[in-house]
Formats: structure tokens, sequence, C-alpha cells
């Protein structure tokens, strides 16, 4: 026998640290040879948590103010939305139907449509219509970073006919402040921009995400990290570029990060703000920042708790808070 494998025959611990080299080099060659892996790392679409929820039934979660239907951005092709009515409407909204939620677009609460995050500001005095891109959720179809933004278009138009002169607010979580920054940049393209966006945790565009993202650690310094990982990102036509849709944008612009957050990096929230506030198209809107200490523990997903949030956005937005109707 060969003393390099009676060496590791005889030693248990060198299996596993071989093994766990082999794994290691792998990954980076499969995901080259297969993009559409990476693909999948980036939306994350087939990840459900928790997974046995019935969708169609927001009040299995307590939600029974909230009506679910769908609709159809494309023919045969079906998204699931949520409608979330404001809290002054909850009592009101016990056992009402799709007529009724329709029906209450026409008061004068502000409408938000969110894109893929926390609903928490349904409490806040907002209406909050959000949906499952194509391929999330109970939505048909695979997801893709033209879909996302089509079907984002397609539900923002809609509401827009449904509206008179009630506000319309743009708020993008997370990945789905590429998908935000995406919309307002082709509305803002075509004349009509929303009234304001309000981006929360976000970052500059999904390489820079990628790089900084806590799966990436163990491989960020291996020689050819780019080639192998953010390339084929690339590859798969996902670029989610909001500092370059910044310089493309005309309206308000309201960015919340937490200093704790370790999915977005803080410092690519900063980052976007600056690019945000030195930008030709948005001179003359108002841009702001605002930061949350890490000593709050908001982190990527908790910055609906703060007590604070109310009061940040009805001085951003310059209104004071909805009143009942």
């Amino acid at each position: 026998m060969d003393p390099q494998e009676s060496f590791i025959s005889s030693h248990p611990s060198s299996r596993i640290m071989l093994w766990l080299f082999l794994v290691y080099v792998s990954v980076p060659v499969i995901i080259k040879l297969c993009p559409s892996i990476q693909a999948k790392l980036v939306f994350l679409n087939f990840m459900r948590m928790p997974y046995f929820i019935d969708l169609k039934r927001p009040l299995d979660q307590g939600l029974n103010h909230t009506h679910n239907f769908y609709l159809e951005p494309e023919p045969g092709l079906k998204i699931g939305v949520w409608h979330t009515v404001p809290a002054q409407m909850w009592r009101e909204a016990q056992g009402k139907g799709g007529d009724w939620y329709d029906s209450t677009l026409s008061s004068t609460h502000p409408v938000i449509l969110y894109l893929h995050g926390n609903a928490g500001t349904s409490s806040l005095g907002y209406h909050v219509v959000t949906f499952d891109y194509r391929g999330w959720g109970d939505s048909e179809g695979s997801p893709s970073e033209g879909a996302m933004t089509t079907d984002a278009l397609f539900i923002y138009d809609r509401l827009k006919r449904q509206l008179d002169q009630t506000p319309l607010y743009i708020w993008g979580h997370s990945l789905g402040t590429g998908v935000a920054t995406n919309l307002v940049r082709r509305l803002c393209d075509r004349g009509s921009p929303p009234d304001s966006l309000i981006l929360e945790s976000p970052f500059t565009n999904i390489r820079e995400e990628a790089r900084s993202h806590p799966f990436s650690m163990v491989y960020r310094y291996l020689p050819g990290f780019d080639w192998f990982f953010l390339d084929t990102i690339t590859v798969n036509n996902i670029r989610f570029a909001s500092d370059e849709n910044v310089n493309h944008i005309s309206c308000p612009v309201l960015i919340l990060h937490a200093e704790d957050d370790s999915v977005v990096p803080f410092y690519l929230g900063k980052k976007l703000y600056h690019l945000a506030s030195q930008s030709k198209s948005l001179s003359g809107h108002k841009v702001q920042f605002v930061p949350f200490p890490s000593s709050l523990a908001y982190k990527h997903k908790f910055i609906y708790r703060s007590p604070e949030l109310p009061n940040i956005l009805s001085d951003f937005l310059g209104t004071a808070h909805p009143i009942a109707q």
C-alpha cells in the first residue's frame, strides 16, 4: 500500500479533510459548468419557509384583514397577490370579499406596492399590496430579473388604474430593491414616476451583493472567484443594477438600512445613497438615508419593528398619519 494511502486510511480525520477539500473545489466548477444553479442561488425561490402555508388562506396566518387573489400578467400565467387594508379598516374587513377590498382603494389612505419583504407596514395606515413574482410561492412560471420587473410593472399599472389621486408608493426590500429600482426606472423613462420610492436594506448591484453575502465567505478569496461565481450570475442576465438605475430615477427616494445587517451589508446601502444623492436625475427630489444602530438588532428584516418608522415615513412623505374614514 502506498504510504500516503496508508496514512489516510489510518487517520479518519484526514479522510474527512480530503472529502471537504474535494467538495470545496468541486462547487465552483459545478456552478461554472451549470450556470442555472447560480441563478437558483440568487433567487432562492425554491426555499419556502415555513413550507406548509396555504397562501390562498391568509386568515390561517392571523391575517383576517388580507385578501388573496390571482392575476395574469401574461395569458395563462397566474401570480398570487395579497391586499392588506390599513389598521383602521381591520374590523370592517372581517369576512369581506374581493369587491369590498377593491372598493377600499378609493379611500384617502395611501397605497404601498411592496416588493418582497415583511409587510409590517400595514399597521401604519397604508394599504399594502404585495405579490409573489412568477416562480415564487404559489405563482406560476420561472423567475428571471426581466420577468420579475414585468410582473411588478403589471401590478403597478393595475393599481394606478384603480386609484384616483391617492398616492402610490413603491417599497422594495432586499432583492426587491433591485426589482423596485428597475420598475421605477421604467416608469420614469415613460414619464410617469411614482409618488415615492422606499428602499429597505438595498444593495448597489447583484455582483457587489454576491461578493459581500455570507454564503460567499468561504470562497471570497479564492483565485478566480469573480470568474467562477460573479461572471456566472452575469451569464444568467441577472444584474439588478440599482447603482445605474438611480441615474434614471426622478422621484423622492428613502433608504432604510440597519447597521447590523449581515445579509446586505450596511455599507452597500450607504454607497447607494451617496450615488443617489449625486444623481442629476434626482436633483430637486428628496433623497434621504436613515440608519438603524446595531444596538436595535433589526438586522436584515426587522426594521418594520421600529417604533420610529411611522414618523420616519410621515416626515419623508410629507403627510400626516392617515385618518380613519
